[in-house]
């Protein structure tokens, strides 16, 4: 018997985005050097290294993210317990909106997405620099 799925993708993201804020490429670019801000970048490695990534973003495979959040987990990592906006983003804005409202859930705040996502960023001429590593 196949699956029902009863919530698909469509209703995922129209819900997200009715609760995380989303930011344009424009603002987000004042903002990427400012020390106030934290971008996550949560594409994966073969994504990094093809297309680069934000200056100073760090990188968070988007499997890892709720790992990494969490203060009790063995997996935490220290960039996520920071009193700073965090401007979480991926290719197209789609993981970027799950991943944002993922995150408000858990307690991280205030968290952002990307309108567009890198791929937006790219064709606006944000700046974009190799891998780190």
């Amino acid at each position: 018997m196949p699956q029902t799925i009863t919530k698909g993708v469509k209703a995922l993201l129209a819900e997200a985005n009715s609760l995380v804020e989303t930011i344009s490429v424009e603002a987000a670019k004042q903002k990427v050097l400012d020390e106030e801000y934290v971008f996550i970048d949560l594409r994966d490695i073969r994504e990094l290294q093809r297309s680069g990534m934000i200056p100073g973003a760090f990188s968070c495979p988007r499997g890892m993210l709720e790992f990494w959040i969490d203060p009790d987990s063995p997996y935490h990592k220290p960039v996520f317990n920071q009193d700073k906006t965090y401007v979480f983003y991926c290719a197209s804005a789609w993981r970027s909106a799950l991943s944002a409202k993922a995150a408000l859930e858990m307690g991280l705040k205030p968290v952002v997405h990307l309108e567009g996502g890198f791929t937006e960023w790219a064709k606006q001429g944000g700046p974009v620099v190799p891998r780190e590593g």
